[in-house]
């Protein structure tokens, strides 16, 4: 699902204010849980490359190796 910025701040926003209601344009959605609400606040980082989600932002989940003869 093609998720949207306005979306994305909307749930981040109630789960903020400790709601488990959200408005989105002319829906209503009612989650179950806190839980449920950070799993899709999650995906819809990662699918707009926003926030802290894992494997979003500049050199997630890389790592660099550095090699020395010891000299």
């Amino acid at each position: 699902m093609a998720y949207t910025q306005k979306q994305y701040d909307e749930l981040q926003a109630a789960i903020a204010e400790g709601a488990l209601t959200v408005r989105h344009a002319d829906r209503t959605i009612t989650y179950r849980s806190l839980d449920e609400m950070q799993r899709i606040l999650r995906a819809m980082a990662t699918d707009l490359g926003v926030g802290n989600a894992p494997g979003t932002g500049c050199g997630a989940g890389r790592r660099l190796a550095s090699f020395s003869k010891g000299y």
